[in-house]
This record gives C-alpha cells, sequence and structure tokens, in this order.
C-alpha cells in the first residue's frame, strides 16, 4: 500500500512537471502584444517622462504613439541606453531606491515584441491608463504632502544664440527659527526651462557659530566633513537628478537669516527662453531633531581638484583621486558628473585594513542624463574612519564617443560643456564610532562587494 501511495505521488509530480513545462513552453512561444505585455511595462518604467506635455521627444502612452518607434526602442533598451541607468550590473552594490532600469525579462519582452512585429493585441488586454499629474506638481508631493516652502531664484533670459551662462543670484529664506530638513526637489520653473538649464546648484549661505557653539554634538559631522566649515551645497539638480530624501535620522539644517546662492549653468538652444529654479524644501515637524547632518559632498575623480586634467586629441584618458574620511560615514548615493567626452565613473572604498570594496561603478556615462544612484536603505555603504574614498574616471576623446563634438581637440578641466571635468556628488552622513561600531558588529563586514573591480588594469572595454 505504501509503495501504492508513492507511486501515485511520483505520477502526480511528473504530471506537474510535465504540465509547467508546457505551460512554460507556450508562455515563450505565445505572440508577444503591446496591450498585454508592453504597455504595463512602459506605464511603469518609461511613462513618468514620455508623454504629453513633458521634456521627452514622444509620448509612449498608446499603442498609436509608440508603433512609428518600436525599432528605436528596440535599440534603446537591448543597449541599456533606456530607461537611463548606465551603472554596470555586474559590479559593486545593486540594491538602489530609486531604480528605474529594466530587468532582462522587460527588455526580452520588448525586443520579442518588436522582433514579431510590433502587434497591439486585443485592445481589452491594455491595462486603464495611469493616472498623471500634468500640473507641473512636485513629485515628492506624493509621499510628503505639499512643500513646507518653495524657494525661487530670479528669473533669466537666455537668447537664442550665444555662450554658456553661470548665472549667480541671491535669494533669502525666510525663517524665525532654525528648522531641519528631511528631503528637497529641485526643478526648472517651466518645462521649457529644461531645454536650457545644463544644471542648477543651491548653496546654503548662513552663520553656524552659534549654532555650533550650543550643539556641540554637530562638531563630529563638520569634523568629517572635509573641512567643509560651512552648511554647504543644499542641492544639485540636472537631468536625472530631481530630490533628495534623508534617510530616518538625518538630515539638513536652514536657520534664520540663510541664503540660497545659485549657481544657474545655462546654454542656447536656438530659442529665447525666460526661466528661473525653484526649490521644494520638506520640514522635519517642529521640534524634532535628526541625530546627525548630512552633507553633500563633491569626491574629485581627477587630482588636484581637476586643475590638471589633460586630455589629448584622439585618446582616452584616465584619472583617479582619493579622499580620507576623518569620521566614521554612510555614503547615501553615487552620482557621478562629467561632460561630453564623459566615458566612466567608479567609486571604491579603501579601508584602514587595505581591503578594498568597489561601491558602484557606471560603465556608459552619458552626458544627457546626470543619474543619482540612491542606495538602498540596506545597502548603503558604511565606512569606518580613515577609509580611503577613491573615485576614477575615464574621458573618451575618439571619435567612437557619440557625444565629441571635436575628437581632433585638446580638452581640459573648466566649466564649459565643452571643457571636462569628474567628480562626484555623494550624500554624506558622518556618524558616531559607536554607530560604527554597532553596524560592523552587525553586518560582518565583508571583504569585497562582488563582481569584478574597475581599476586602472581595469579599465572599461573600448
Amino acid at each position: 500500500m505504501v509503495h501504492a501511495k508513492l507511486g501515485m505521488v511520483y505520477v502526480a509530480t511528473a504530471f506537474a512537471l510535465a504540465t509547467s513545462a508546457i505551460a512554460a513552453d507556450n508562455a515563450a512561444t505565445s505572440p508577444v502584444t503591446f496591450t498585454k505585455d508592453v504597455a504595463p511595462i512602459f506605464q511603469q518604467k518609461c511613462e513618468e517622462c514620455h508623454r504629453a506635455n513633458t521634456a521627452a521627444p514622444m509620448s509612449l502612452q498608446t499603442y498609436q504613439e509608440v508603433r512609428p518607434w518600436a525599432k528605436a526602442i528596440r535599440q534603446r533598451v537591448i543597449t541599456r541606453n533606456m530607461p537611463p541607468w548606465h551603472i554596470d550590473k555586474t559590479v559593486g552594490i545593486q540594491h538602489f531606491a530609486n531604480d528605474r532600469s529594466l530587468n532582462d525579462d522587460q527588455i526580452n519582452t520588448i525586443v520579442r515584441w518588436v522582433d514579431e512585429g510590433a502587434p497591439m493585441g486585443d485592445a481589452k488586454d491594455m491595462p486603464p491608463p495611469m493616472q498623471w499629474d500634468d500640473t507641473n506638481g512636485w513629485k515628492l508631493a506624493k509621499q510628503f504632502g505639499q512643500p513646507d516652502m518653495v524657494i525661487k531664484s530670479d528669473d533669466y533670459t537666455m537668447p537664442a544664440h550665444g555662450q554658456d551662462v553661470w548665472f549667480k543670484p541671491l535669494t533669502s529664506v525666510n525663517l524665525d527659527e532654525p528648522r531641519w530638513v528631511r528631503a528637497v526637489e529641485m526643478r526648472p520653473g517651466t518645462i521649457k526651462g529644461r531645454k536650457i538649464m545644463h544644471h542648477v546648484l543651491a548653496r546654503l549661505m548662513q552663520d553656524e557659530t552659534k549654532f555650533r557653539a550650543e550643539h556641540p554634538e554637530m562638531a563630529l559631522s563638520q569634523a568629517g566633513a572635509g573641512g567643509a566649515g560651512g552648511a554647504g551645497l543644499l542641492m544639485e539638480w540636472a537631468v536625472g537628478k530631481n530630490f533628495d530624501i534623508y534617510r530616518p535620522g538625518t538630515g539638513k539644517l536652514l536657520l534664520p537669516g540663510s541664503k540660497i546662492w545659485w549657481e544657474l549653468h545655462i546654454h542656447a538652444v536656438g530659442e529665447e527662453i525666460r526661466d528661473h529654479a525653484e526649490l521644494a524644501v520638506y520640514f522635519y515637524p517642529k521640534g524634532e531633531t535628526p541625530k546627525y547632518r548630512t552633507y553633500l559632498t563633491l569626491f574629485n575623480g581627477t587630482g588636484q581638484g581637476g586643475s590638471r586634467l589633460d586630455i589629448p586629441p584622439n585618446t582616452v584618458v584616465e584619472n583617479e583621486a582619493f579622499t580620507v574620511l576623518r569620521a566614521p560615514a554612510r555614503l547615501e548615493n553615487f552620482q557621478p558628473h562629467m561632460h561630453l567626452r564623459g566615458k566612466a565613473m567608479a567609486i571604491e572604498a579603501i579601508l584602514p585594513d587595505g581591503t578594498r570594496e568597489m561601491l558602484s561603478y557606471v560603465n556608459q556615462f552619458n552626458f544627457n542624463w546626470m543619474n543619482n544612484y540612491i542606495y538602498a536603505d540596506d545597502a548603503a555603504p558604511v565606512l569606518p574612519k580613515g577609509a580611503i574614498v577613491h573615485v576614477t574616471s575615464w574621458h573618451d576623446n575618439t571619435a567612437a564617443n557619440p557625444n565629441n563634438p571635436d575628437p581632433n581637440q585638446w580638452v581640459g578641466y573648466g566649466d564649459r560643456t565643452v571643457d571636462e571635468m569628474a567628480h562626484a556628488w555623494v550624500n554624506v552622513t558622518y556618524i558616531s564610532e559607536e554607530d560604527y561600531a554597532a553596524w560592523a558588529a552587525k553586518h560582518k563586514r565583508p571583504g569585497r562587494m562582488g563582481g569584478r573591480a574597475a581599476t586602472a588594469d581595469n579599465p572599461p572595454q573600448q
């Protein structure tokens, strides 16, 4: 009887396995359609930018809008240029709070759909349309509600033709008491303004002498901030970077009398456009003080602060720079910044015992997308005092670089788009030795964080 029951189990199991195999085979051979298979992917990953009245060149909401672009979409997704997410998926940290990339199954679905003739499918399979805020609303409003404060720069009119402009107005922040900030969001004032703005910096100018005297515990942050001495940069905006959300227990501080010193890098695009920058501020509740301050920090990717950047014609050049952390710290994100010749950038941690941890490697940098890779809560690297942040950058000044305006031109450091630079914007939260020890004990810090490393001996592929 026992053997009979076992036999029945084996038969049932074999039948189930065979059924699963047939179902999988049918799924692989069944036609891929827009309405059933592709539209849900576009709604999840593409429509936020690709819809009417946005800066994107086309809408991808309906079959009629998508069909003419099918072959171009196939090429963009198979090379991982769209959605814009240019980090190497084989090395370093791979868990991000804002990951908008397509997974392999989604890419394969889109490629199969195009290869099979891009059929529409049954209209009944089309998912309900997504509801988007087309009033140029704030992205963080879904999470935090409307901003507690919106700070605007002065307007600037950029002529249709002319040299790049760095517009640097000063705006007062109207506060009558200190307030801690839990999130910020920045944007050009209008959709058209995105055409002319390369980036916007919002530097926080305030006298912190009294605050430091009353809160000596914050001296730790100042000691670790690389000698910053002040409040530093509140936020940097670029296409691909819209907001910063500070993790629970961390934030930035605004004091009465503070000012925002803007830097709007503006370039001509063939039509006259007048615009300004806007900064939305979300406060912690009054009386709530986070334990630590977060500093938006520039980690150089070239020596001497970039002043010796030397990129000869028709060459690929590698540079590196090292920054020592003077206090334990958590790195919250990785945002590479280069210009037209930018090719790749890696950020690595060198621990005091000599162990090296490759954190992130962007191997397909694209000047048109200054992506900000925000580490997930459980993945953000935490480093001890004395750790070295090692940034390596590569510039491609050859004809193989499609963004290169002139491979026969020598290029050096400068602010213009046709000049070059290389640095990583990283929000850094400096923590106490006790908090670091507790983190290290809990996580049993690994020696390496997996995958191949992009180093001087292993540059990105040409």
